[in-house]
């Protein structure tokens, strides 16, 4: 069977969920032919194939680039550079440079900025009659965060929050002043300008931290900025809004996370494997393989469906429900292996704190409007969730 899988309207409707129902239940493997991958690649969905792709041993490698359109042949100019797409003892100096800034031991230095933001928040919702929120509140929390690990001072935020819904919010035409590689390009001049003022006065900060290694240039500086803002924001503003779009599709939700605080920890996992916004990470093979039954070449890209294996109903029950008790949860929502979501801590901190705070206040959501999806083939995520809140 062949389908191009790279085209983003097979995303913008929750059909997806049944086309991936019935590739895993068939446990397909699925070749995409060249199209909008320039050489094609092949996609695997169940929980056993992703995890098989994505293990430390297989033999597949992320410096040709981690999303679909690249490969061996067409390769990120950031391979070998970029944490997420690096391997190795430049990736595990990567990460021990990164991961200090992004680990659950800074969450006390956040808490402050994260109380804060959620305030506002639940201010910005008691406020208004109904709120968009994969417009006004998704992106705020973990922008916020990631400003504040990056360095980017308070009065710049809002601008880069803009300019980042923008670039990486899939291919949508209702920003009118840019196209999204415009958007990025200025995302890049930005943290540039950035770079420049770190040299001239140095901080506490990642930006600052990267410059004093003495290991990376400015260029590589500047390219795990941008890796730092993508991951940390993208993913994660998405898990926020699902949140709301949760609590509006399972009614009981709020009142059993109210009742019962202890199921806060279990419900941001949940909530991570039910959102799963990462759709898909890619790999490309350094040798011949075989991953559950399918022969791979050496030099052939595989894409493995994070949000296809967190719905495999073979490892979670009834998968479509949110169930904020289930357990196990072996979610694959911050990926698996060498390259696990380094910000994965600082998500769950950001996520536990909406799901603490808002129950305790809230008493239903309910919908305002359809939900509209992004038309990305990356990121599952959300153009936009309208909804009311009922306070308690």
């Amino acid at each position: 069977m062949t389908i191009d899988l790279a085209n983003p309207d097979l995303y913008t409707t929750e059909a997806r969920f049944e086309m991936w129902r019935e590739y895993v239940a068939a446990d397909a493997k699925i070749w995409s032919e060249p199209g909008l991958s320039p050489s094609g690649f092949w996609s695997v969905f169940s929980h056993r194939d992703v995890s098989a792709v994505l293990s430390p041993k297989a033999p597949f490698t992320s410096e040709y680039g981690m999303m679909i359109g690249f490969d061996a042949e067409h390769r990120d100019s950031s391979g070998g550079r970029m944490l997420v797409v690096s391997e190795g003892g430049w990736h595990a100096a990567l990460k021990k440079l990164i991961g200090p800034f992004l680990s659950r031991l800074r969450a006390p230095e956040l808490e402050s900025v994260l109380r804060r933001e959620v305030d506002e928040i639940i201010e910005r919702l008691r406020s208004a009659d109904s709120t968009d929120v994969a417009l006004e509140i998704g992106p705020r929390l973990p922008a916020s965060i990631v400003c504040e690990v990056i360095g980017v001072p308070i009065g710049e935020r809002e601008q880069l929050i803009e300019l980042t819904n923008h670039a990486f919010g899939g291919e949508e035409s209702s920003f009118d002043k840019m196209t999204p590689a415009e958007a990025h390009t200025e995302i890049l001049f930005y943290f540039h300008e950035l770079i420049e003022r770190r040299q001239r006065e140095p901080g506490t900060d990642l930006v600052s931290a990267m410059l004093a290694d003495g290991q990376l240039s400015t260029e590589d500086v500047l390219i795990n900025c941008d890796n730092v803002l993508i991951g940390g924001n993208e993913t994660t503003r998405h898990a926020v809004t699902g949140a709301f779009h949760a609590f509006q599709s399972f009614p009981g939700l709020l009142d059993a996370l109210h009742a019962d605080p202890e199921l806060t920890d279990r419900a941001v996992e949940e909530l991570v494997r039910w959102t799963s916004p990462a759709a898909h990470v890619l790999r490309v093979a350094t040798e011949d393989c075989v991953i559950g039954g399918q022969p791979i070449r050496k030099g052939q890209a595989v894409v493995a469906w994070l949000s296809a294996a967190n719905r495999d109903e073979g490892v979670f029950p009834d998968p479509h429900t949110f169930r904020p008790d289930r357990t196990p949860n072996r979610h694959l929502g911050f990926g698996t292996g060498p390259h696990h979501c380094l910000g994965a801590a600082l998500a769950r901190v950001e996520l536990r704190e909406l799901l603490r705070r808002l129950p305790a206040e809230a008493r239903a959501v309910g919908p305002r409007g359809p939900v509209s999806w992004l038309r990305s083939n990356l990121v599952q995520g959300y153009r936009s969730l309208p909804v009311a809140v009922e306070w308690r």
